[in-house]
């Protein structure tokens, strides 16, 4: 593998420390693309302690700020977790061995078997909490020992277990999860077209919405024992949860409290239309990713339209951010326009520090940062 010169390590090493500051203070209105992680081909995590610009970052599904203010991200090609430290720009496998499976339960969790880890969170004890599709289950790494171990669900799919204990209950291909205030884990099922509730401190489960029929929700009515249509990616701020609808090309809130569902974008239909508009006008294709901040604006993975885009719930208006849309998918405008770059199949978005947001380029085999 080639080296990076240092000089140019060192340079990156002082952009990721400076990702906040330079946030906070640059245009808004003005957006930039560039990779802070993955060298654009997928390979076998070759250990800890290596630039993140220098190593491979196979299928980078989700992305999120942890303890520290560290990246972490799920390489779904490497079946682990990683870890990019902000300071020193070095990155680090924190779960999973890189061989695909399901073991090391009651173990250190590095040397655990993982299969396609998706999304990660952590609960406000900073425990590490990940959703494997593949394994149907979500798993969970201590802060204070690093032990690893399986929180929801098992490696057979299918549904159950509804107020029951969640180790006891069945998933099908589930991708998202999200926490809410209270330490409430919220599962987006998206075999079961169900969007399922832990109650991390009970260790039961309910679903809060779906009933396994693929239709899309209906605007203003109850979530619960009501259809819904593929949730694919759920992010909660407040007391609300924000989805994104997959195969219901649509976004929608679900208010915690009073337990509504209501449509926020997308009409349902693929497409790849509204900027600059009205958002219940717009379409999307296949929506992934979702991430959305206290005061109302959400951004959203657009992952078949290759662009991210971003709602302003106050105004109700839409636009894309970075991505130069379906017919562009690829690699393109590194350290440039965002609206001018290209993407290949994005999946997680998680908000930066300060602001803009980062996204898991998942063809790509990059984990990029979207500035303003």
């Amino acid at each position: 593998m080639t080296r990076t010169p240092r000089i140019v390590r060192l340079v990156c090493q002082l952009a990721v420390a400076l990702l906040p500051t330079l946030a906070a203070t640059a245009a808004p209105a003005e957006w930039t693309i560039e990779t802070i992680a993955g060298i654009g081909k997928p390979g076998a995590f070759p250990g800890n302690d290596s630039f993140a610009l220098e190593v491979p970052v196979d299928l980078p599904f989700g992305v999120e700020i942890g303890p520290g203010g560290a990246l972490y991200i799920t390489s779904v090609g490497q079946h682990r977790v990683l870890r990019l430290d902000p300071s020193s720009g070095k990155i680090s496998s924190v779960a999973g061995s890189g061989v695909k499976g399901y073991a090391g339960d009651g173990g250190v969790a590095t040397r655990a078997l993982l299969n396609e880890p998706y999304e990660v969170r952590f609960d406000s004890h900073q425990n590490m909490y990940f959703v494997e599709m593949q394994n149907h289950l979500i798993r969970r790494v201590d802060a204070a020992d690093g032990t690893i171990s399986t929180v929801a669900g098992n490696p057979r799919d299918g549904f159950g277990g509804d107020h029951g204990p969640a180790l006891t209950a069945q998933f099908r291909q589930p991708h998202s999860i999200a926490f809410d205030d209270r330490d409430n884990l919220y599962v987006a099922d998206i075999g079961n077209h169900r969007i399922r509730r832990i109650d991390t401190k009970t260790g039961r489960i309910v679903s809060i919405a779906g009933t396994g029929e693929k239709e899309l929700p209906q605007d203003g009515s109850k979530a619960k024992d009501r259809p819904i249509m593929g949730p694919r990616a759920l992010s909660v701020a407040g007391r609300t949860l924000w989805i994104a609808l997959r195969e219901g090309n649509s976004v929608w809130r679900l208010d915690l409290d009073a337990g509504t569902i209501h449509h926020v974008a997308g009409t349902g239909q693929a497409g790849y239309s509204g900027d600059g508009g009205p958002a219940k006008s717009a379409t999307f294709n296949g929506p992934k990713g979702i991430a959305a901040t206290p005061d109302g604006l959400v951004y959203v993975v657009d992952s078949e339209n290759q662009a991210i885009r971003r709602i302003d719930a106050a105004s109700g208006e839409i636009i894309t951010i970075a991505g130069s849309g379906p017919k562009s998918r690829g690699f393109a405008g590194e350290r440039s326009a965002a609206l001018s770059a290209k993407v290949d199949r994005p999946h997680g978005i998680s908000l930066a520090p300060g602001g803009g947001v980062y996204i898991g380029d998942t063809n790509n085999h990059r984990v990029r940062w979207i500035k303003p």
